[in-house]
């Protein structure tokens, strides 16, 4: 099988399946050996001096071991069977949707519901959340996680194979456990960040095109252009703000990381406030409807 015809069987797999807990309460994911070579690599080398060298050397060692396992994967006698499975894996459509529908369904229940349910997937200080807050970041998550999760994995896929998506994997992954401008991964995660931020720089734009694209909204790309570079990410910026005007709701916005409040600017700031439980929908509908016209774009890619 070619790697756009694994691709597609790929996605429909994630999307029909998502992440099975029969399996992954049996197994460790993927996801989580990558997490516990980097928590490793953090208790034992993020301390002294060189720590953006001991960074760098660490992204290195740990990408190249990606990709040769990547390789070997690929080279194994199954038609490609076994490295779909790994893709489908990798993805994240399914999961994704899931996670921001629960916010949703708790929010109709009650605020407190709506917060808990949300704090699995933001970093933000959740609890003095109100409802526009907690429908705003689910939203936002829903965004930047499209473009992460499902578009930039299955993008360096298409071009390089099962190497490639696993060099990006453990990129992002590292990315979101190091990447930080904080006092203790200032330096050591540099590199994981700095890697992040390129590895995502076409695959973000691509997403905000896609979500333009399937909404009929090309017409806002002048928008999209003048709010993205608004947001504090140089990528998370551009699936959000094409998200945010083609709900109508304004994103990004103030909140507040360990108890400090962060005035951030409005993407979209002409948009609707006061969100809810709907918005959220409105916004997983948004998640399918891109990937259906990634899976479509990829079957043109395999026919041609």
């Amino acid at each position: 099988m070619t790697t756009s015809v694994i691709l597609v069987a790929a996605l429909l797999a994630d999307a029909a399946f998502g992440e099975p807990r029969w399996l992954w309460d049996r197994a460790p994911h993927p996801a989580v050996l990558m997490g516990r070579a980097l928590g490793w690599c953090d208790r034992h080398l993020n301390h002294g001096r060189f720590r953006r060298a001991r960074g760098v050397a660490v992204m290195a060692v740990l990408a190249g071991m990606a990709m040769a396992l990547g390789g070997l994967v690929s080279a194994l006698p199954d038609g490609g069977v076994i490295e779909m499975i790994v893709v489908a894996i990798l993805l994240a459509q399914r999961s994704l949707a899931d996670h921001v529908s629960a916010v949703a369904k708790a929010l109709r229940l009650s605020l407190g519901d709506g917060r808990g349910a949300v704090a699995m997937i933001v970093g933000r200080d959740t609890r003095t959340m109100t409802q526009p807050d907690v429908a705003r970041a689910a939203i936002e998550s829903a965004a930047e996680n499209l473009s992460d999760g499902i578009v930039a994995p299955a993008l360096w896929y298409l071009c390089f194979g099962l190497p490639g998506l696993l060099f990006y994997k453990i990129t992002n992954t590292a990315d979101s456990m190091i990447g930080y401008r904080t006092e203790r991964y200032r330096e050591f995660g540099w590199a994981a960040a700095r890697l992040d931020d390129l590895l995502n720089l076409i695959p973000a734009r691509l997403t905000a095109l896609l979500i333009a694209l399937v909404h009929g909204r090309l017409d806002a790309t002048p928008q999209i252009l003048a709010d993205a570079p608004l947001h504090r990410s140089p990528n998370a910026g551009w699936p959000e703000a094409a998200m945010a005007v083609v709900l109508g709701v304004a994103l990004s916005g103030p909140r507040s990381y360990e108890g400090q409040r962060r005035d951030y600017p409005f993407v979209n700031a002409s948009g609707r406030k006061d969100i809810g439980p709907t918005e959220i929908d409105a916004a997983v509908r948004a998640l399918w409807r891109t990937w259906a016209a990634l899976v479509v774009l990829t079957a043109a890619v395999a026919l041609i």
